[in-house]
């Protein structure tokens, strides 16, 4: 029987030590993805889309250009060959299945010898990423008359991660829905084709990064022996910088998300600027690559083994949805709160 993924109470309530974050708290949902078969009535990671038959598909002008040391891969070979890995999983492959994994990316001869860069003319058809229903993520808010957000990307870096699209619409108003879904001819990298995913929502409070508290806060939080004082149990490994305590385990959680506050690091926290009417955008969606990292072990699910729900038979509770962007990083997608058809902005953490 398949189980609710649920996140591990915190160590303890971090307000009651720290008081002044307590007017920071804000609510995110994580999202929780996990392999199945959604639907297009259903919220989803990497699944079809509530699209109407007569509306355009997005496709994306551009450039696009493979490099000439990964080979390019089309959508249906690549989900080919996850399909045999996972079936795979623990046991020998067979003669067929090699030869089949041969075909699909031959084997390289080194040293590698670079050919040029590859592009590809004309538009790409983008990729859906996700596919969320207000109903089911307490942390969404839609524009007025829409209850389903559609978001999807280009699988090529414009210029260091993938273009994305939104889409806001109602349910109610799609009565015929497009069932064959062009697709892009290549992708750039593997990590662009999302695994399709069922999610399981689950609302948390989070506090904001030590990179955007207050200067005289994060003293506080580097003062071990406030922590000391307050009996909080945290393990003396932590002594010369509990700050990081704080940061892997009561601040911002991982993996998938709506809402919250973001994580920072490659990046210093700098105000998201709607290029509109340059009101201040709030976050809206973090595409992760790993559900949770070695600092942010805590916030692992309480039943990340959950049976999957597909022929898939083997799956990594880390990073379930196969996407992965840059070396393990985060995609942050930011709306303005004043008008959300206003462009959104992207950035990578």
């Amino acid at each position: 029987m398949n189980s609710i993924p649920t996140t591990p109470p915190r160590p303890f309530d971090v307000t009651a030590v720290f008081p002044q974050l307590a007017p920071l708290a804000r609510t995110a949902t994580r999202l929780h993805p996990r392999p199945g078969s959604p639907q297009p009535q259903d919220s989803s990671i990497g699944g079809p889309l509530l699209w109407p038959a007569d509306e355009p598909w997005p496709h994306c002008d551009g450039p696009h250009v493979v490099d000439g040391i990964n080979p390019a891969m089309s959508p249906a070979a690549l989900r080919l060959e996850r399909r045999i890995r996972a079936a795979a999983h623990g046991r020998t492959m067979t003669l067929q299945e090699r030869e089949t994994l041969r075909r699909i990316r031959p084997p390289r001869q080194l040293p590698l010898k670079p050919a040029a860069p590859q592009p590809y003319e004309g538009s790409i058809a983008m990729l859906p990423v996700a596919q969320l229903y207000v109903r089911d993520v307490p942390d969404l808010h839609a524009p007025d008359g829409a209850d389903v957000l559609q978001v999807l990307w280009c699988p090529f870096d414009h210029p260091t991660m993938p273009r994305t699209a939104l889409f806001w619409r109602s349910a109610a108003t799609v009565t015929d829905i497009l069932t064959t879904i062009p697709e892009p001819p290549a992708l750039q990298f593997d990590g662009y084709l999302p695994e399709p995913c069922v999610i399981n929502p689950e609302q948390i409070t989070e506090y904001p990064s030590p990179m955007e508290l207050s200067q005289e806060l994060r003293e506080q939080l580097a003062n071990w022996s406030l922590w000391q004082a307050a009996d909080t149990g945290v393990d003396s490994y932590y002594a010369p910088y509990p700050q990081e305590f704080y940061n892997g385990a009561m601040s911002v959680a991982p993996g998938w998300k709506v809402g919250g506050w973001p994580s920072w690091g490659p990046t210093d926290p700098v105000p998201r600027l709607c290029p509109t009417c340059d009101s201040k955008m709030d976050a809206l969606l973090t595409i992760a690559t790993f559900e949770v990292d070695d600092t942010t072990r805590s916030w692992l699910p309480s039943d990340p083994a959950e049976e999957p729900t597909t022929s898939v038979d083997y799956f990594d509770p880390r990073q379930p949805t196969a996407v992965q962007i840059g070396s393990g990083y985060k995609q942050q997608l930011y709306i303005c709160p004043a008008a959300p058809e206003h462009p959104h902005t992207e950035l990578m953490q």
